[in-house]
């Protein structure tokens, strides 16, 4: 395999570990917010007056209800704002593998990174 192919080989190798890592982080962040959306649910179901506490490390620390609300609700809006920011990541990166693709391909066509595409004569002299 020529190395010019195989340099072209190892960038998009590159973009579909990167494509694969954004796709997991998208996942862990889903479940985080789906988490922190049950919390926030759960609490607010809890009178003012109920006893709350939240988790430090391995502690749990009294706290008020009013501020773990906030709390909570300040990580959903932190985990869609992530979430936009991979989903941009994602198509980008869609976009880059398509491209590669097709250079690669075309690449292979002509036999070398520089190598014009070979004429297509519509009447052959023999």
């Amino acid at each position: 395999m020529p190395p010019w192919l195989q340099e072209q080989l190892m960038k998009m190798q590159q973009s579909q570990q990167n494509l694969q890592s954004i796709v997991t982080q998208k996942q862990h962040l889903e479940i985080e917010k789906a988490e922190t959306q049950k919390a926030l649910e759960e609490l607010r179901k809890i009178t003012d007056d109920d006893t709350v506490f939240k988790q430090a490390g391995t502690i749990l620390i009294k706290s008020k209800k009013q501020e773990l609300i906030d709390e909570l609700e300040e990580r959903i809006e932190m985990a869609k704002t992530r979430a936009t920011v991979l989903e941009k990541q994602e198509t980008r990166l869609k976009e880059t593998l398509k491209e590669q693709e097709a250079k690669i391909t075309e690449m292979m066509k002509g036999g070398s990174p520089n190598a014009p595409p070979a004429p297509v004569e519509d009447n052959p002299r023999k």
